[in-house]
C-alpha cells in the first residue's frame, strides 16, 4: 500500500531549539495512527509541519505520491486534502450544527451570511446528511451548536473537517474533557472514519489509545524513538525510561 504522507529528515528550529529533529516517518492510506511523547516531544509541531503552520528548517513531507508540502499556505494544504482539528473546538456557536457543516463545505470567501444564503447542489446537501449521521448527531442539524456537549461539540469539528473529504485527518487529543461514554463513542468514530481516509492522532490518555491504535509511533525530543503495536511500544525499554525521565538522570546528577 502507497504512503498518503511521507516525511523525510525534517528538522524544525525555534531560535535555536529544535522541535523537530530529522524526524523520518510515513502514513498509509487509510492508516490510524496514534502520536504519544512527553510533553515537548514535538507532536504539535508534527501536525503544525503537515497542515503548513509552521514551515521546516529542512527536509521534505510529501502527500500522495508526489505533491511536497514545503511552501504551501495552510489554506492550500487543506485544499489538496488534508483537514486538522484542534484540541479546542472552534466551531460557529450561535449557528446551527447544519449551517457549521454548511460553512466548511464552502470554505466561504464571500462571508458568512452571503455563504449561508447560497444555494447547495444536492450532493452537497447529501453529504452533509451523511455526514451529521456519522458523527452520531443525525437528526439534530437544526440545534444551536452552542448547545451541543463538549463531546458533541468535538464530533461536530471532526464533521466540519470530514464534509470536506480531507483524505488526511489530523486530530489533536480529541477526547480531553470528555465523559467516559464520549470517549468510547469518539474511539468508535475514528475507527470508522479510518476505514475510507488515514486518520492522525495526538494523545496522551493511554487507555484511550490502547482502545484506538493499531499502530503508534513515539516521539521523543523531535525524534522518532519507536514505532509498533501498543504492548510493543509500552514494554519498550526506551519508552519506559523516557516516560520515567531517567534518561535525564545524569545531566540532573551532574548539576546536582
Amino acid at each position: 500500500m502507497s504512503s498518503i504522507i511521507y516525511l523525510e529528515s525534517v528538522t524544525v528550529e525555534f531560535d535555536g531549539f529544535r522541535g523537530l529533529h530529522d524526524l523520518n516517518s510515513f502514513m498509509d492510506h487509510r492508516e490510524l495512527r496514534v502520536v504519544i511523547g512527553p510533553n515537548g516531544a514535538g507532536k504539535t509541531t508534527l501536525l503544525d509541519v503537515i497542515s503548513g503552520k509552521v514551515q521546516p528548517t529542512s527536509g521534505r513531507v510529501i502527500f500522495g505520491k508526489h505533491t511536497d508540502l514545503i511552501g504551501r499556505r495552510e489554506n492550500e494544504i487543506a485544499s489538496l486534502g488534508i483537514g486538522r482539528k484542534f484540541q479546542t473546538p472552534s466551531i460557529f456557536a450561535n449557528l446551527s450544527v447544519r449551517e457549521n457543516l454548511e460553512l466548511s463545505l464552502a470554505r466561504p470567501s464571500k462571508g458568512v451570511m452571503a455563504t449561508l444564503r447560497s444555494r447547495l447542489s444536492g450532493e452537497q446537501q447529501t453529504r452533509i446528511e451523511e455526514t451529521l449521521e456519522s458523527i452520531g448527531l443525525g437528526g439534530r442539524g437544526g440545534e444551536r451548536a452552542g448547545g451541543l456537549s463538549h463531546g458533541e461539540k468535538q464530533w461536530l469539528e471532526i464533521g466540519m473537517v470530514i464534509v470536506q473529504q480531507a483524505e488526511l485527518l489530523l486530530v489533536d487529543e480529541p477526547v480531553a474533557g470528555m465523559t467516559d461514554e464520549e470517549t468510547e463513542r469518539t474511539a468508535e468514530l475514528l475507527r470508522a472514519i479510518a476505514r475510507d481516509r488515514a486518520v492522525l492522532v495526538i494523545e496522551h490518555d493511554m487507555e484511550f489509545v490502547r482502545s484506538l491504535a493499531r499502530r503508534v509511533t513515539v516521539l521523543h525530543e523531535g525524534r522518532v524513538l519507536c514505532e509498533g503495536s501498543v504492548d510493543e511500544v509500552q514494554q519498550d525499554p526506551r519508552v519506559r525510561e523516557v516516560y520515567l525521565g531517567r534518561s535525564h538522570a545524569p545531566a540532573e546528577a551532574a548539576h546536582a
